[in-house]
């Protein structure tokens, strides 16, 4: 057991730490914010392919948030991850990321795990790179979405990152 595992407990999310994975994101001033409501429903409807870390007080201290794709059922992807302000710097986002796979491979055969991120965050970069060395899998990066497909104006294109593939825990 890591130090981090000692410290936290990672669980499913229920509806009622949709706020606390709204505040994260929000604070985390890099994901991009979905409306409270969106984070209760995703607490309710993807909570079996999502992760919370839970500290010693049974607060949420971290979020991984995904979904296995409708036509690629052996692909998870991890829409958001975020770890609050006070307990970055300990490898929990890592932590979070490893046991939302170990869980989704062995309840949901997935294979190959799938995210996007913009050319300038170079945290979620190493994170996933980081992610695919300790799963001896290998990384796919392609543009997803370009820029000039967001309505919104100075939205970076989104990289499509596909790594796998990845085995089942012996």
């Amino acid at each position: 057991m890591t130090a981090v595992q000692a410290k936290f407990q990672l669980d499913q999310p229920g509806v009622a730490d949709g706020a606390a994975i709204w505040r994260i994101a929000r604070d985390s001033k890099v994901l991009d914010l979905n409306s409270s409501y969106s984070y209760l429903l995703w607490c309710r409807d993807f909570a079996a392919t999502s992760a919370v870390a839970r500290d010693e007080n049974g607060e949420v201290a971290g979020f991984v948030t995904g979904y296995t794709r409708p036509d690629r059922p052996g692909t998870l992807v991890v829409w958001q991850i975020a770890v609050d302000a006070a307990h970055r710097g300990h490898g929990l986002a890592g932590e979070l990321l490893d046991g939302l796979a170990a869980r989704v491979v062995a309840e949901r055969q997935v294979t190959t795990v799938e995210t996007t991120i913009t050319p300038d965050n170079e945290a979620s970069q190493a994170l996933f790179h980081s992610f695919a060395r300790r799963h001896g899998a290998g990384v796919e990066r392609t543009v997803l979405f370009d820029a000039g497909l967001f309505p919104d104006d100075g939205h970076l294109p989104e990289e499509l990152y596909r790594i796998g593939p990845l085995a089942p825990a012996a």
